[in-house]
Formats: structure tokens, sequence, C-alpha cells
């Protein structure tokens, strides 16, 4: 069994290109789907652009998600109606067809297999039903043409969906290598293997990598989990969070996107071909707060042999994504006036539509070509009253696991972000801060920010 992405297990990567000279027009940083769209469209507009990749292309959240690209996103539009305002959420509903129309058309110019599925949100037990309608609600409140079924031909108990069909899902991956070969032939550059770990701004900004070298740019596009750049504070403004994924062969896996609406989260698919493969999902937690993540594996693991007991493990991994206090993606300049720094982060593992409208709404703005109706949905420095409790919530907890880590001060590394107590993480072999989510290999290297800088002294992993 690998520990691996069953989309990167095995995987090929590409040549590297030269970093470029002289000052560029853009630098895009992530080369996730969000990085990858950005240097596409400012390149296609003619534009000098370098895409900068701390790993590879599609290491982090894009190559470990489940590939679902859906406008119906769990109970999303219904907790969104919570804290925004409707016309919010329908913009962010279109901003969202948009993306999946982008990413249609896109795959089929480039050849990246893409079935349509039915997506649904599913009540698992009698007390989510309520939660199921409230979304068929919402989303036929903000224009979505949803279906309300009592029950479906599937091999665990449903107590009521909602059901949007025309969604799409596809290998995310394959989607990444696409991605790539069409920014080099717009005139674009992928840089992999070179994190970002600052970015200053006198004059054109200009952004340090680890291994020395500086490039300099008239537009930077944060495109990674947590912008690197504390100026927004950014990591105050996010709630990161872990989710887990199974790979199995399976006869017949169900050709329906499902996802729970409970808060111990259930996400099927299938993965077509000539070998069957099912993914089940969920069992998320706030990164850096749970004392076994590996038991989170072993809750999806009993939950697949109950329900498909047929069903042959292959691969177990996991990945790591951002709610955001508002409820709506953080899209736009870092800070108000700071236009030449752009950032989108806070997908709410819901990032293959909502990266392409994000990735859109940056390059507008980078070009000048801003649409206000493709705007509309980001709004970053409006928050509502309910996003501010949130946001004290998230802030709250953030203080709570401050608290607990004095417990285990001494006997575990302290993150390079802002000094809070790391937790081993036993089914990923890593250091996970339950502060702000950065996370660290056992070497002491960064696998995530918003840190960029290694532990100076890693530990011998010991459990509290």
């Amino acid at each position: 069994m690998s520990t691996a992405s069953w989309w990167l297990d095995g995987h090929q990567q590409g040549s590297d290109d030269d970093l470029p000279e002289g000052e560029l027009d853009d630098l895009v940083v992530g080369a996730g789907l969000t990085g990858l769209v950005s240097g596409v469209l400012l390149a296609r507009a003619g534009r000098r652009v370098a895409v900068v990749e701390a790993r590879h292309a599609g290491a982090v959240t894009t190559g470990r998600t489940t590939g679902k690209v859906s406008l119906l996103q769990a109970t999303k539009l219904s907790s969104m109606l919570r804290i925004q305002p409707a016309h919010v959420v329908r913009g962010y509903v279109e901003a969202n067809r948009d993306g999946l129309g982008w990413l249609r058309s896109f795959c089929a110019d480039h050849g990246v297999p893409l079935q349509d599925r039915e997506a649904v949100t599913y009540a698992a037990d009698p007390g989510e039903r309520d939660r199921v309608a409230q979304e068929y609600d919402a989303a036929r409140s903000v224009g979505l043409d949803v279906e309300w079924v009592e029950t479906l031909d599937l091999p665990f108990p449903v107590h009521g969906a909602t059901v949007l069909a025309g969604q799409a899902q596809l290998d995310p991956v394959a989607l990444v290598d696409a991605l790539v070969g069409e920014l080099r032939r717009q005139g674009g550059t992928l840089h992999e293997g070179r994190r970002v770990v600052r970015l200053s701004r006198w004059g054109a900004p200009r952004a340090e990598l680890a291994t020395g070298e500086t490039l300099r740019a008239g537009h930077v596009v944060l495109a990674t989990g947590t912008p690197v750049l504390d100026r927004g504070l950014h990591f105050a403004k996010l709630e990161p969070k872990r989710s887990y994924l199974l790979a199995l062969r399976h006869p017949a896996p169900p050709e329906l996107m499902c996802i729970s609406a409970g808060s111990s989260v259930r996400s099927v698919r299938d993965v077509p071909g000539r070998e069957p493969v099912l993914l089940v999902g969920g069992s998320g937690h706030p990164v850096g707060r749970a004392r076994s993540t590996q038991a989170h594996y072993d809750q999806l693991r009993a939950w697949t042999a109950e329900h498909f007991p047929e069903a042959v493990e292959t691969h177990a991994w996991s990945a790591q994504d951002y709610g955001a206090y508002s409820g709506v993606p953080i899209v736009g300049p870092v800070l108000p006036g700071m236009g030449q720094v752009q950032v989108a982060t806070g997908y709410d593992k819901w990032g293959m539509a909502t990266a392409v409208a994000a990735a859109r709404a940056v390059t507008d703005a980078v070009v000048g070509s801003d649409d206000p109706e493709r705007q509309a949905w980001t709004a970053p420095w409006r928050p509502t009253a309910p996003s501010l409790v949130r946001a004290c919530r998230i802030n709250a907890e953030v203080g709570a696991a401050l608290a607990e880590g004095l417990s285990r001060l001494g006997r575990a590394p302290l993150c390079t972000h802002l000094g809070g107590v790391l937790r081993w993480n036993d089914a990923e072999s890593s250091w996970d801060c339950p502060l702000h989510g950065s996370r660290f290999a056992g070497d002491g290297s960064v696998l995530e920010g918003p840190a960029t800088r290694p532990l100076r002294t890693p530990k011998s992993p010991q459990q509290p």
C-alpha cells in the first residue's frame, strides 16, 4: 500500500527551465492549479511571466485533491449565506460556473480526460437531513437547478440528498501537466524546487529564493495555501485543515460524486479505467490538533470495509486546504493599495472551479481589465459581522492550541513562523503546527507554509 497520492504515484516530472534574467512582467508563486492558470492567462496576454514552486508542479493541494469540479459543494452555499449577503454568494456561484466552463474547454482542447457526473450532498443519518435540505434551498436561491431525492441506489445509507447534474471530475495531475505545457507554449517558464522565503517591495517587488537568487517583477501573484508575505496577516484569517483519502480497486464504484453533510465527512467518487478505482475521503480536522492522524485513516478504512467490502486499498494520503474567516475565498491585493501583489487562497477544500475563478480575477487585476461582475464575489476588505465572529472563533482556537502546546514545551520543536509548539504527525511523519498550519518534514525542511524557514534543531519524534 502506497502513502503517495494516487494521482502523483509514478508521475514523471518534466524538465526545469532556466531562471529568467532581468525584470519580469509577472511572477507567480506556487504551481498548483491557481498559479498555473494564472501563469497561462498572463502569458496568453503577451506578458513575460515565470512561475516558481517550492517543490514540483501540483505537489501540494492540487495533486492531492479528489479532482471533483462542482458548483454544489457539500453545505458551503448555505454556510456562506449565513455569513455573506446573497449577491456575494450568487457571484461566487457564477464565478465557479465560469471556472467549470473554462476547465471544460481547456481539457477538451488539450486532451485531458474529464467525466460528467452528478454531484450529491447527502444525509448519512436522519440528523443530517435538515442540513441537506438547507443546502437545497440555498442552491435554488442562488440559481442552481438542484433536485431533491429521498434516497439513492448506493451501498451506504442516504436519508435525503441534494443533486446537481452537469458537474465534472478529472485527474488533477493530468490537468497540471497540460497547464505546464500550455504555459511554456505561450512563452512562460516554470521553476521548481525554488522556495520564496521573502518578498520585498522597493519599486518593483523582489522575491528572494531559498537558493539565494532574487527575482524582480512588476506584479506578483501569491498562489500558495497561505501567502508567504505576512503583511496582510492572512495566517490569522485562515483556518488550515487536513483531510484524508483512500484509493481502492473496486469492480464497480458508484458513478456519482457524493459527500455527506455531517461533521464526520465521507466523500466518494470513481476513477474510470481498465481497473476502476474508488476514492473515499473525509475525516478531516484542523492541522496539528489531532493526537493521532493515523486514527483518521482508520476511520475511513472502517467505513469503507463496512460499505465496500470487496474494495482493495492501494493508496492512502492526506491533503491540506484553508477556509477563510469570511466564508469567501480571499482573492485580490495583499493589502488595499498594494495591487502589485495579488493573493488567492481560502477555497475551503473546493479549489478546482474556484481556483480558475480566482486566477481569472487576479490576472484581470494585473492586466488592468477588471470585470466588476467577476470581482464582485471576492470583496476581501468588506467583512460582515458574522464573519468577524468567525474570525474571533478561529483565533480563539489558535490561542487554545497555543496554551495546550505549553504542556509539550521542550519535548517538541517550535514552528519557525510564530513559535507554536509542533505536534508529531504519526501518519505522514511530519511536524505540524496547530496555530497556522505550517508543516515540516522529519529532517526539519518546510513542507507547507506560512513558515518559510526550516527547523533549526529538529527533535526526534516524541508523542506527548
